[in-house]
């Protein structure tokens, strides 16, 4: 029997110009594309003529599997997921799978993961430039994951002065979430700090707001809407939302170096543009 192969796919926000080539091909090669109807139908251009599995939300075990077994029979199998599989995606999942049957590397089948563009990236460029600086991602679903645990996590974020990605914000369902996660945010920066919220980017139904962390619940969030923090020092300009990478602790704007600092050094504490 030939050895299979399980290509995990992110094929990114969904638009084919922002597919990586690699995952194109990873789709091309396939013989069975296995997928989250939406996901599918993002892709539905791609796969004529191949067999197609699709399943449900909540359904993600069975994809996995579904996937897995069609690989170890054999065939070249791509499991396709948005964003990057990575990063809240499949590839997790797989992992789980693959352990549960006891594979090892050199088995059937043969894993490629294939890296896509994630909705923090896709979303962020929607907006201007927020993740220039130290950043973090959390999801506020607690399907799997308890409350208390993520909150932990958002008021360790929030006082690190990250900005902050919020995945799964919200559902009809599952609204109480994001109001507990701007309470925490919101001990520790100022009500002024500018929020994103993009729902559904580089789609047809993509829609963008520019707010800030007091008002941002007065706008539709919903599971389609990544939520975008912004730490002390982002800023909003000409109605792009941007977090400096901190050259000018260093820099004139001129390009000059500041007194007491030293290109390729640390900054020095206590001199101009230096740590306190």
């Amino acid at each position: 029997m030939a050895s299979g192969i399980l290509y995990v796919v992110g094929i990114g926000p969904g638009a084919q110009d922002h597919a990586t080539p690699a995952a194109l091909a990873a789709i091309a090669d396939a013989e069975v594309v296995v997928g989250y109807t939406t996901y599918i139908k993002l892709v539905r251009h791609l796969i004529d003529g191949k067999e197609v599995v699709r399943t449900g939300m909540t359904e993600e075990i069975a994809r996995a599997r579904a996937a897995v077994e069609r690989a170890r029979d054999g065939a070249r199998v791509a499991l396709v997921s948005s964003g990057d599989a990575g990063v809240y995606g499949m590839a997790g999942l797989v992992f789980q799978v693959l352990g549960d049957l006891g594979w090892r590397r050199g088995d059937s089948p043969e894993l490629r993961i294939v890296p896509g563009i994630t909705a923090l990236s896709s979303c962020a460029s929607r907006v201007g430039a927020p993740l220039v600086h130290d950043f973090c991602a959390i999801s506020l679903s607690d399907l799997l994951t308890p409350w208390p645990v993520i909150a932990r996590r958002i008021e360790a974020a929030a006082a690190a002065d990250f900005v902050v990605g919020l995945y799964n914000p919200a559902s009809g369902r599952r609204t109480r979430q994001i109001a507990l996660a701007q309470a925490i945010l919101r001990r520790h920066r100022a009500g002024t700090t500018p929020v994103a919220l993009v729902k559904s980017a580089y789609r047809k139904l993509e829609h963008s707001v520019l707010t800030d962390l007091d008002t941002f619940l007065d706008h539709e969030i919903g599971m389609l809407t990544t939520v975008l923090v912004g730490s002390s020092s982002t800023y909003v300009y000409e109605g792009y939302m941007v977090t400096p990478r901190g050259y000018g602790n260093k820099y004139t704007h001129d390009g000059d170096v500041r007194p007491g600092q030293r290109p390729g050094h640390s900054l020095v504490p206590g001199e101009p543009g230096g740590e306190p």
